[in-house]
């Protein structure tokens, strides 16, 4: 067979041309149509049978090898951002929204791994399954795919996915990032509610002020973290929006607070979700005031496989050579949906480095201004394509 390198190289035109061609049309959510169809589009070019609206606007292809095996999974996002462009691209988006973390070049990535790979189905030692999900950035495709089936029939063995970007300081461009186990934290959003009695500025005894209740409860709620969480295990509380009151003269009846809560391990996650609202209680009932409280469980903590990712690694040195696969020393507290395909099965999210100075490729994800260097594209189809195949390979025995 011809070497996957070469072929993806080949397809570097093609990918930056793909890439291009979705950046110009992003699409935030559950329903992104018109990425679908590009998508769909692809793949029935390329003879790959697939089903579409999945979750959503989820895609999902099947490649069914020509030797009895097991099934891995290759996943891409292909949603954007509510967010303005500011790049300056002659490709940027015009409709107010904005690929700002990459999910363009992922879907390119993917439909160039898909090509290489369709080539080579008589030689597959089982089958690949391709997802191209919708509604990463929010409010979560990975979950209603799984629950329509998307690791069934046939049944998912192993899952793998990248992200593109310069999330990781020690991944530079063109290296690939990987980490064993936790990686990225859950995602998770808790209101709060204070409720107290309005009244006169100037005579607050005659109310209950649920804004110093709020004020105490923010400030305590740093507490869980710095004094009851183990410090070696990494936790974030933030109050990220405050609503309350309507004129300076008047106390209001009611303060709404909004945050997040962040944590690599399961445990945590729940220790803090319980813990908020006791504090909470605590300090609205000792000031006469009431509460309401709503915690939502978002994307769990994305956790790779160990000895998947050791296997993966020796896929990754293949590509890009041993001193370009990079062990990320510390996960990030953002968070990814992925983490729900592996809550189900074995396998691996890596990192693919694309960030550049030199051409303006160095501006963090989720801003206006963020853009990648599109050289490394056909890595980043190599490095699924051949992880696919080797994976295959060295588990490739009768279903």
């Amino acid at each position: 067979m011809i070497d996957i390198c070469e072929e993806s190289l080949k397809l570097q035109e093609q990918l930056v041309a793909w890439r291009r061609e979705l950046h110009r049309c992003p699409e935030v959510g559950l329903e992104t149509p018109l990425t679908a169809a590009f998508i769909s589009k692809k793949l029935t070019d390329l003879q790959i049978e697939h089903q579409t609206n999945v979750g959503g606007s989820g895609i999902v292809g099947i490649i069914r090898g020509g030797k009895k095996g097991q099934t891995i999974a290759l996943r891409a996002d292909m949603d954007a951002l509510a967010i303005r462009e500011d790049t300056g691209l002659s490709f940027a988006s015009q409709n107010g929204n904005m690929h700002a973390c990459g999910h363009d070049a992922h879907a390119a990535m993917l439909l160039g791994a898909a090509g290489i790979l369709c080539t080579r189905r008589d030689q597959l030692r089982g089958n690949i399954k391709l997802i191209f999900q919708s509604g990463e950035e929010g409010p979560g495709g990975a979950k209603p795919m799984i629950e329509e089936g998307v690791l069934e029939d046939p049944c998912v063995d192993s899952v793998m996915g990248l992200h593109i970007g310069n999330q990781f300081h020690e991944v530079k461009n063109g290296q690939v990032g990987l980490h064993y186990g936790n990686v990225m934290a859950c995602l998770d959003s808790f209101k709060i509610k204070i409720t107290g009695r309005g009244c006169h500025g100037a005579m607050p005894n005659m109310g209950v002020d649920p804004i110093v209740i709020a004020a105490q409860v923010i400030t305590a709620l740093q507490t869980l973290v710095s004094r009851e969480i183990v410090p070696t295990s990494p936790a974030v509380v933030t109050v990220g929006i405050v609503n309350g009151g309507v004129a300076y003269n008047i106390i209001p009846d009611e303060v709404v607070l909004i945050g997040t809560a962040r944590a690599l391990e399961q445990g945590v996650r729940d220790q803090l979700a319980g813990r908020i609202e006791n504090l909470v209680a605590g300090i609205a009932q000792g000031m006469r005031g009431g509460y309401e409280f709503s915690y939502t469980y978002g994307y769990p903590p994305l956790v790779n496989n160990e000895e998947f990712t050791k296997g993966f690694k020796k896929t990754a040195e293949k590509i890009v050579g041993a001193k370009n696969v990079i062990e990320i020393a510390k996960p990030t507290m953002g968070g990814e949906d992925m983490a729900y395909y592996l809550e189900k099965v074995p396998g691996t999210f890596f990192f693919l480095g694309s960030g550049n100075p030199e051409k303006n490729a160095d501006y963090p994800h989720h801003n206006a201004r963020f853009d990648i260097d599109e050289d490394v594209l056909w890595k980043g189809t190599a490095l699924l394509a051949q992880g696919a195949i080797d994976w295959l390979e060295n588990n490739g025995g009768p279903a």
